[in-house]
């Protein structure tokens, strides 16, 4: 059994995106000042790094993140290569075999971004036919390699139109390494009540390698042992 962390690490040197805060890691307690024990005080964007946007990121009444079934944010996921695609659209998507897939995740060229310093803005996202068409196939959770899964130039319209027809998005995957293929998808977001979006540990449990193997079987939870 191979374990992909695809989650990045948090951290002062974190990009966010902007208008966010940045990630701040602050002692509050040190040993090597003499106290008991070492505590840190996070402070943090509930978008930032890799996190799970809820429907109630843009709508005050929609589910927020405390109310998300775990059945979604647990099973079978679908890693989608599209490497070199900066718009990913229908024209795209369609190529892909996502015919019942439920969770889908989209590897693009975003993940080398995370080894530059700082934010970049020209990063790979969906195009509204593109968000349009996961709609139409089923999809219910789409993942995407950097912030946010639309254009840096959007208005909003792709999240809209994925979280108001029931699609969790996960941004800020770092996929990098990871083949395409058939995973467990195990996605834990904090458990903020009410909450617009939150900070989640992603990982993905497979055969695959970065040259592939073996899908993931959702039917048994026996794996070989590695």
């Amino acid at each position: 059994m191979n374990i992909y962390d695809i989650s990045v690490p948090v951290s002062g040197d974190l990009p966010t995106f902007p208008g966010d805060p940045r990630v701040e890691l602050a002692p509050v307690t040190r040993i090597a000042r003499g106290d008991s024990a070492n505590v840190t005080r996070i402070v943090m964007a509930s978008h930032s790094g890799t996190h799970l946007d809820a429907p109630r990121h843009y709508n005050d009444h929609g589910i927020s993140v405390d109310h998300l079934p775990l059945t979604l944010l647990i099973g079978k996921a679908l890693v989608a290569d599209i490497r070199g695609v900066k718009e990913i659209g229908r024209h795209e998507l369609a190529r892909l075999p996502i015919g019942g897939e439920q969770r889908l995740l989209i590897r693009t060229d975003n993940s080398l971004l995370w080894d530059r310093p700082g934010f970049s803005d020209e990063y790979a996202g969906l195009t509204a036919d593109g968000a349009q068409y996961l709609v139409e196939k089923g999809v219910r959770l789409v993942g995407i390699d950097y912030l946010s899964v639309e254009a840096f130039s959007g208005n909003g319209e792709i999240h809209r139109l994925l979280l108001g027809n029931g699609v969790v998005i996960v941004e800020g995957l770092n996929l990098d390494g990871v083949a395409a293929g058939s995973y467990e998808l195990i996605c834990l977001p904090l458990k903020l009540k009410g909450g617009d979006g939150a900070p989640a540990r992603v990982v993905l449990r497979g055969r695959g390698g970065e040259h592939g193997g073996e899908e993931f079987d959702p039917h048994t939870t026996r794996w070989p042992i590695s």
